[in-house]
């Protein structure tokens, strides 16, 4: 047998692994921009919120995942910072949102059959410097006004919960419609965002398209200071604007198609013209963060 030479061999390994990285660079992400493949620990990313002042984005995983909040920073792509929740369980965590005063909240809420009655969302401060915490969460429980069936009948199905925001003490939380007629309905409610049990009242409503696998909402994020919102789906992005006070869906609207499909369950502004965006391992795709640049 004959042996290969070494050199003959270290180039063998350069040209795959240069086809390697041609090959991942040249995918085609639509109009996103490919930041980095995310670390393992978030292969079921859900949701994630960015706070004022930091550079990480909290991030949390999908049902069945410990209870633990992820500090990851897209710019060194790395986790620097965990809470671990000491009086919960990730049920179903499906979105974070943030206010102004270092708070995040995590929302238990995933209701893919429509019949839970204990969703919560947990309130922890990120107020802290150690990289890694545990520590009790404030919890705020609340039922729909109009929900009295669990579940209710297929076709009524739309109490599923992906995607919240925070706005002048209030949340905000705009449903993944699972009805078997499907419409692009995504309902929005609002409740208040202090501790007890509350009763989300619905404000309002709003059709994104009548295709299942396309315009079910996955995630939101709210830009306070310029006033707009923003709502995902697996292969859209809806951008509101000049909406009066809190009624969104009364403001312009304008669609944005990535043309990329993937699981796109995380959102969040990044600056004032651009988006992250991200989606969880799905086979052989996915857990990266993309930017979307808004203009």
């Amino acid at each position: 047998m004959i042996k290969e030479a070494p050199d003959r061999h270290i180039y063998k390994l350069s040209i795959l692994l240069f086809l390697f990285v041609t090959t991942i660079t040249c995918q085609n992400h639509g109009k996103l921009s490919l930041v980095h493949s995310l670390p393992d620990t978030l292969e079921e990313i859900s949701g994630f919120s960015s706070v004022e002042g930091s550079p990480l984005l909290w991030s949390v995983n999908d049902s069945g995942n410990e209870a633990i909040v992820y500090g990851y920073n897209p710019i060194t792509n790395k986790i620097e910072r965990t809470i671990e929740i000491t009086n919960g369980e990730n049920e179903d965590w499906e979105d974070v949102t943030s206010d102004d005063d270092g708070n995040i909240y995590i929302g238990d809420f995933g209701n893919n059959r429509n019949k839970r009655e204990d969703q919560v969302i947990y309130q922890l401060t990120t107020r802290h410097e150690l990289p890694k915490v545990a520590m009790e969460a404030i919890k705020i429980s609340f039922q729909f006004e109009d929900q009295d069936k669990f579940p209710p009948k297929k076709k009524n199905r739309n109490f599923d919960v992906e995607s919240f925001v925070y706005l002048d003490g209030n949340f905000y939380l705009f449903t993944r419609n699972r009805s078997s007629k499907f419409d692009g309905t995504t309902k929005l409610y609002k409740l208040p965002a202090r501790p007890g049990h509350h009763t989300a009242m619905l404000m309002d409503t709003f059709v994104t398209c009548e295709d299942e696998d396309d315009c079910q909402v996955t995630s939101a994020a709210i830009d306070r200071k310029q006033n707009r919102l923003v709502m995902l789906s697996y292969n859209k992005v809806w951008l509101f604007s000049n909406y009066p006070a809190d009624n969104f869906f009364k403001g312009s609207v304008r669609l944005i198609k990535l043309n990329h499909t993937s699981q796109k369950e995380s959102i969040s502004f990044r600056d004032e013209n651009s988006l992250y965006i991200a989606d969880e391992e799905n086979g052989s795709g996915g857990r990266n963060l993309y930017i979307l640049e808004l203009d």
